[in-house]
C-alpha cells in the first residue's frame, strides 16, 4: 500500500464522503443494526467495546456508538477521522477517533471486544506481507474469543467478471442531485485495480467535477479466509447481503484464545 496515495485520496474525498449516500444518517442506522446484530450473535446483547480500525468519516462507529455501544475510531486518513469525532459530537454521542495505519493500531493489547474493518477499506493492502501485518495487529488488540468484522466487495464475482465501472448513486444536496462513479483499472495480474473515483457536485447552475485515484485488491473469500485463519482466528463464518441484509459480504471471526 502506497501510503500517501492512499492517505491523500481519504483525505481530498472526506469532505464529500457522505455524498455518497442517498441518506448518510439512514445508512448509519441501518448498518449499525446489521453489523451491531452480528456482533450480539457472537458476544452476546453487550454493550461491546468497539474498534473500527477504518473509521473514514464515521459510517459505521458513529452508528454503533448511537446504539450504545463503546466506539473507538482509527483510520489512515487524519482529516476523515477528525470529520468522524466532529460529527459524532453534532448528533449527541461521542467517539474519540485517533488517526493510525491499520498495521501498526497504537491501542494495547487485548483492549477491545470487536475490531471492525469495513467498507473494503482492508483490500487497500496490496500485499500478502500487509495483510498478515493489518490482521496480526487487529488480533492483538482483541480480546480472547473478541470479535473480528470484515466487510469487503462480492469479489468473487467480481474476479469472474471485472467490471470495469459501477453504476451512478445519486444523493441531494442543497444546491441539486450530486452523482458518484467509479471506473476500473485492470492490472495485468487479473487480481489487482486501480480505481477512479468521480463525483459531479452541483454548484450555481455548473458542475464540480472531482477525480480521485487508488487501488484496491480483489481479494476473494477463500483468499482472505486464508490470510484470517493463518492469522490466529477462529468461528471463520461469511455473510451474504441475502442471509444478513448488508450491502456487502461480511466476514466474522474470533480470536482465538492464547495459550495458557
Amino acid at each position: 500500500m502506497s501510503e500517501p496515495s492512499v492517505r491523500d485520496f481519504y483525505d481530498d474525498l472526506a469532505h464529500d464522503y457522505h455524498l455518497m449516500f442517498r441518506d448518510w444518517d439512514a445508512s448509519m442506522a441501518y448498518q449499525a443494526e446489521v453489523l451491531g446484530g452480528l456482533v450480539c450473535q457472537s458476544l452476546g446483547a453487550g454493550p461491546h467495546t468497539v474498534l473500527d480500525c477504518s473509521c473514514g468519516i464515521g459510517t459505521q462507529a458513529i452508528g454503533l456508538a448511537l446504539a450504545g455501544h463503546q466506539v473507538v475510531g482509527s483510520d489512515l486518513s487524519p482529516v476523515a477521522a477528525a470529520r468522524a469525532a466532529t460529527e459524532a459530537a453534532a448528533r449527541g454521542s461521542r467517539l474519540p477517533t485517533a488517526a493510525a495505519d491499520m498495521r501498526r493500531l497504537p491501542f494495547r493489547e487485548t483492549s477491545f471486544d470487536v475490531v471492525l474493518c469495513a467498507d473494503n477499506s482492508l483490500t487497500h493492502l496490496l500485499s500478502g506481507e500487509d495483510l498478515r501485518t493489518a490482521l496480526l495487529g487487529m488480533r492483538r488488540v482483541l480480546r480472547d474469543d473478541g470479535l473480528l468484522v470484515i466487510t469487503v466487495r462480492a469479489y468473487d464475482e467480481v474476479s469472474r467478471t471485472r467490471p470495469t465501472s459501477t453504476p451512478p448513486q445519486v444523493s441531494q444536496t442543497r444546491d441539486g442531485q450530486a452523482i458518484t462513479f467509479q471506473l476500473w483499472h485492470w492490472h495485468e495480474d487479473g487480481e489487482r485495480y486501480d480505481l477512479e473515483h468521480f463525483q459531479l457536485i452541483p454548484a450555481k447552475n455548473t458542475w464540480q467535477v472531482r477525480v480521485r485515484r487508488t487501488t484496491h485488491w480483489a481479494l476473494t473469500p477463500p483468499q482472505l479466509t486464508e490470510f484470517v485463519t493463518e492469522a490466529g482466528f477462529t468461528k471463520i463464518a461469511w455473510h451474504s447481503p441475502a442471509s444478513s441484509g448488508y450491502y456487502q459480504p461480511v466476514l466474522t471471526a474470533q480470536r482465538a484464545p492464547s495459550a495458557q
